[in-house]
């Protein structure tokens, strides 16, 4: 792999000495759904999925909700509820998904996921600032307003997604926002040692190691890389570039030692 920040290069060992589980975090879960069971075999995984069933013009190629949705289902059933957790993030407000929208959406998200996941993820928008040179180029494209609200407007929403994540078996999460907290909500943690525990049945020996301040995950070694995502999230921090992260996917060679090769 290669370090986004320092441009170092380093290998991490995949073998069942070197890993205690996986984690992974996905907009489409198909090409890998059939793989899992080797996955299973050999160590615990959870899977993150987000979900949000947002607007082409927010969410400009992902899949079908009712497709990942489905994933999900089949993630439950193969192995068991604590395997898929879902993630509804970020929260992006626009003319298009104001807080009624949300509350809308949200709801009818949760009745399909009820008894599928025992746990929602759930974060607001951070907008670093070529989130907001994105946001912008695709407002003015696809004729949408948008904002970044205050903590008032998102704990008022906060609130509303607790009682609906209730009503329906979900349990509600924030994801590194701790200022924005309420009642009802708690901090999750992405590399989660307790749901990989239940996975595998055995004490995790995995230790807490945060990433930055906000974070409550445990120690983990993150595999990827920035422009390399094909989905078109207009809010995405990782891809600034649309048509370079569609070059670097459609050059990816599954059998190289590196998500794109590198000249």
């Amino acid at each position: 792999m290669v370090n986004p920040y320092g441009g170092q290069v380093y290998k991490i060992p995949l073998d069942r000495e070197n890993v205690d589980g996986f984690v992974f975090w996905t907009r489409n879960l198909g090409p890998f759904l059939d793989n899992l069971s080797q996955v299973h075999q050999k160590c615990p995984f959870t899977i993150q999925y987000t979900i949000t069933g947002y607007p082409k013009a927010l969410d400009y190629a992902t899949i079908a909700t009712n497709t990942a949705i489905f994933h999900l289902k089949e993630v439950k059933n193969r192995f068991g509820p604590h395997a898929g957790v879902w993630r509804y993030d970020p929260v992006v407000f626009t003319s298009l998904t104001p807080p009624a929208w949300h509350l809308e959406n949200f709801t009818g998200l949760a009745q399909k996921l009820e008894g599928v996941v025992d746990e929602v993820v759930l974060s607001f928008a951070q907008i670093y600032r070529k989130t907001s040179r994105n946001m912008t180029v695709a407002a003015r494209a696809f004729d949408f307003d948008w904002s970044d609200e205050g903590k008032e407007v998102k704990q008022s929403l906060l609130q509303e997604f607790v009682a609906i994540a209730n009503q329906y078996g979900i349990r509600p999460t924030l994801c590194a926002q701790p200022d924005l907290l309420i009642e009802g909500v708690g901090e999750t943690a992405c590399i989660d040692a307790a749901r990989l525990a239940r996975m595998s049945g055995v004490p995790f020996p995995a230790k807490r190691k945060p990433h930055r301040k906000e974070c409550g995950c445990w120690q983990s070694k993150d595999i990827g890389d920035y422009d390399t995502c094909p989905h078109g999230c207009t809010y995405c921090y990782a891809v600034q570039s649309r048509t370079l992260a569609k070059k670097r996917f459609q050059a990816h060679d599954p059998k190289g030692e590196f998500l794109f090769a590198r000249g």
